[in-house]
């Protein structure tokens, strides 16, 4: 067969959350695509929009895995992994200080903080890393990246200048804070913020009042929190609290754009462009994403969306692939995709859909190649 008769499709979905991650949702289609149309030339892209799951994207993508132990959420230490390519690292706060290493999956809502993610920044640095990618989204803590920076040589000290504590809770008590130990390494570098979310650091649509809630906090500490961001705020960089994007991860996004010099941007955006994805799409007739919930909130700059995009600035046709789909035709039709597929149109009840992800992503797949790929 010659390269001009070859056929192409790239797979590019995001995790299925609590079921399958990219790549598992990327590995199910293919293995039903090949099993009706063998010839066809199948890519596998899995990506992801800054959240959990960031790191396993790049993997797969042929990036390197480095391990390391970091302080959890807590201040546990566990296992963690960055992504690196030449100078570049991907590091995802979920998979160092996110909901899913509470030890016992026990909240914290006031104590934990982002410590551990500046330990693995540090590591990156540490091994020649000159620009920092940080997907933001699945945090534990609600400490406005405060303990991110203390672990990069910041001291954040009280009024008799002594250290604080790590946590949101303690930054109500910050009275100065110390940037001349931190990492020499920050300065020659850069920042991204890879993040879908864009809300300000305080407020009504701040971290305390939209994202504290999901981290275990109960009503009677919400004052406390905010009163402790509005703090560390006027310590930080008060200009930097209104800034989309600023209440991210807990505030974390006010951290690095205060501490860090970070520069915030769409997180499926961010991953597309370090994958080069645009020449992973040279020659395919057909682009398949997609992730578990496809909703009002994935047409506000979630992957599968970030996907469509690229694909269709390329003139390629794209179909989205859902654990459930809660959009109307025309509102799929109006984001750019040709078709939509979920599961729940095989398997309507919820729990038995999750259970069999794989297997219903493997008729799925069969089902697009006898409707799209059949000729």
């Amino acid at each position: 067969m010659t390269r001009e008769t070859v056929r192409r499709v790239v797979l590019a979905p995001d995790k299925f959350k609590g079921s399958l991650t990219a790549p598992q949702v990327a590995a199910a289609l293919a293995t039903g695509i090949a099993g009706v149309a063998p010839a066809v030339q199948v890519r596998q892209v899995p990506v992801a929009d800054g959240g959990d799951g960031t790191v396993d994207a790049f993997v797969a993508s042929g990036w390197t895995r480095v391990e390391l132990s970091a302080p959890g959420p807590t201040g546990v230490p566990g296992s963690t992994s960055y992504a690196v390519q030449a100078e570049t690292a991907v590091i995802e706060l979920a998979a160092v200080v996110g909901l899913a290493k509470l030890p016992a999956g026990r909240p914290d809502p006031l104590g934990a903080s982002t410590f551990g993610l500046g330990v693995v920044i540090a590591h990156a640095l540490d091994n020649g890393a000159t620009h920092i990618v940080l997907g933001l989204g699945g945090s534990a803590s609600t400490d406005g990246g405060a303990g991110m920076v203390q672990a990069l040589g910041a001291r954040i000290l009280d009024a008799v200048g002594h250290e604080l504590a790590h946590g949101g809770a303690a930054l109500t008590q910050a009275a100065q804070l110390d940037l001349s130990g931190l990492h020499p390494g920050i300065a020659a570098s850069t920042f991204t913020l890879a993040c879908d979310v864009d809300n300000p650091l305080l407020g009504p649509k701040g971290a305390v009042a939209v994202y504290a809630p999901q981290k275990g906090t109960d009503t009677a500490d919400f004052g406390l929190l905010e009163a402790a961001l509005t703090n560390w705020a006027r310590l930080a960089g008060p200009t930097f609290a209104d800034h989309p994007g600023a209440g991210a991860a807990g505030g974390t996004g006010f951290g690095a754009l205060a501490v860090l010099g970070a520069q915030m941007r769409s997180g499926i955006e961010v991953i597309l462009e370090l994958l080069d994805f645009p020449a992973l799409l040279d020659g395919a007739e057909l682009v398949i994403t997609g992730e578990g919930s496809l909703d009002a909130q994935s047409l506000h700059g979630k992957a599968p969306i970030g996907v469509c995009a690229s694909a269709r600035k390329a003139r390629i046709p794209v179909i989205a692939v859902a654990g459930r789909n809660l959009l109307a035709a025309q509102e799929i039709r109006a984001a750019g995709f040709t078709a939509c597929y979920a599961l729940t149109d095989l398997e309507p009840d919820p729990a038995r859909s999750i259970a069999q992800a794989s297997q219903l992503l493997r008729q799925i797949g069969a089902q697009i190649a006898e409707q799209h790929l059949s000729r």
